[in-house]
């Protein structure tokens, strides 16, 4: 069984991923970017705005959007990077992974075009695997040196979580954690909080985090955990009142229901020799809680103890 490609209503082809617990997920082949991944009860978990843009070659607010070969606009590139603006491919042949046989799984591809080359004179394959599980969504990132120099490279999933009230949540796992600031030119400061909370604007990246976060819905009783490895960085992004009035693609109050913490390679480059792969992996997963607000203990979560 393979995986279920349709076209939207925006014309843009998309695969239909789901298992046998009634979650679903949906990928866009435009920017091989998770748009959609409900659980069980089909309750959205990933933040869509309501007024994205879903006209290539703009980017698409919402989601997971693959960051390459940059991130932000540190670099020569388009913010983020060109990735998450290509149209890419089914990949039929993910070794040494073996084929997605499935309708819960599926692998993306997007190799170097000669257009790129123009721009970013680097040889390479990115891939994508996206695999859907009861109360999990996994993906697996890897990027070949197809080139016969050294390829150095910025990543990151940047991680759209639809959350209750923006005011109401808390991150664990990013404590006493320097990180660049940057909202303040990219200075480094030490994480104080035992927690981070939201009460105003935030745009930082935490440097060598935890392969675990946990991100703390109180109001809809919902922990979300990040896991990941081969990606030591996390952002962590919010544009609150101000900044969402000034972005085209959100509503004025779409901030109180988002929050981006990412899994990312940002402070060092990923550098490969010749012929050589990266491989990344990010798995969120879902922790009901029947604890009232602020009696979930985020340690039990951090520590796998449900």
């Amino acid at each position: 069984m393979s995986p279920n490609i349709f076209d939207d209503a925006n014309g843009l082809p998309r695969v239909g991923l789901t298992e046998p617990t009634g979650s679903s997920a949906e990928v866009l082949l435009y920017g091989g970017q998770v748009v959609s991944w409900k659980n069980e009860r089909r309750e959205e978990l990933l933040f869509m705005g309501s007024k994205a843009i879903w006209k290539p070659p703009k980017a698409i607010r919402g989601g997971i959007p693959v960051c390459f070969p940059q991130f932000g606009n540190l670099g020569s590139l388009e913010q983020h990077g060109f990735a998450r603006n290509k149209m890419w491919s089914l990949d039929s042949d993910p070794s040494p992974l073996p084929p997605a046989k499935n309708q819960s799984s599926v692998d993306l591809i997007l190799k170097s075009t000669e257009e790129d080359l123009k721009t970013w004179p680097r040889s390479f394959e990115l891939r994508l695997r996206i695999s859907l599980s009861a109360g999990k969504l996994i993906l697996i990132p890897r990027v070949r040196n197809t080139d016969n120099k050294p390829l150095s490279f910025m990543f990151a999933l940047r991680n759209y979580l639809s959350v209750s009230d923006i005011s109401e949540v808390r991150v664990e796992g990013l404590e006493t954690l320097d990180y660049f600031d940057n909202l303040m030119r990219r200075e480094r400061f030490t994480e104080q909080a035992d927690a981070i909370t939201f009460d105003g604007e935030i745009d930082r990246v935490y440097l060598t985090s935890p392969a675990k976060i946990a991100i703390i819905d109180h109001e809809k009783k919902r922990t979300i955990v990040l896991r990941k490895n081969g990606m030591p960085d996390s952002g962590v992004w919010n544009p609150w009142d101000k900044k969402a009035r000034a972005l085209p693609d959100l509503r004025d109050e779409d901030y109180k229901t988002m929050l981006c913490v990412d899994s990312a390679a940002i402070e060092n480059s990923i550098v490969l020799k010749p012929f050589e792969e990266w491989t990344g992996y990010q798995e969120l997963s879902t922790v009901s809680s029947s604890y009232c607000s602020g009696q979930l203990d985020p340690r039990k979560v951090l520590q796998g103890i449900h």
